[in-house]
């Protein structure tokens, strides 16, 4: 049985979510939420609550075994993003890129 959650419009770069999945992606839940809970970036935190939903998810299907749960996948995809400019030197700007990411965490039984 899987379990889907999905976070969007998180106001972080893809680029520095992906640096964390592949460190969580195939563990179990219990270990990878440790895991994340000692990482000092800031998707680390992003990343855990996020599992936490998909566990409390799973936890409303009386089915579901959570704590034999597996982080299947992870995926960090691309949001819309927020282009704003700040002021330059003489009279000049620079366009600024703020980032969104969409998340997708996908919890299952066991990775066989």
């Amino acid at each position: 049985m899987e379990v889907k959650t999905l976070a969007r419009y998180m106001r972080i770069s893809p680029q520095k979510v992906r640096k964390l999945i592949g460190a969580v992606k195939g563990k179990k839940v219990e270990t990878a939420l440790n895991e994340l809970k000692f990482m000092p970036q800031k998707s680390a935190g992003i990343v855990e609550k996020i599992i936490r939903s998909a566990v409390a998810n799973a936890n409303q299907n009386p089915n579901i075994d959570v704590d034999s749960m597996v982080v299947r996948n992870i995926v960090a995809d691309t949001g819309p993003t927020l282009k704003r400019f700040a002021a330059r030197a003489r009279g000049r700007g620079t366009r600024i890129i703020k980032r969104t990411t969409h998340i997708t965490v996908t919890l299952g039984d066991s990775l066989s």
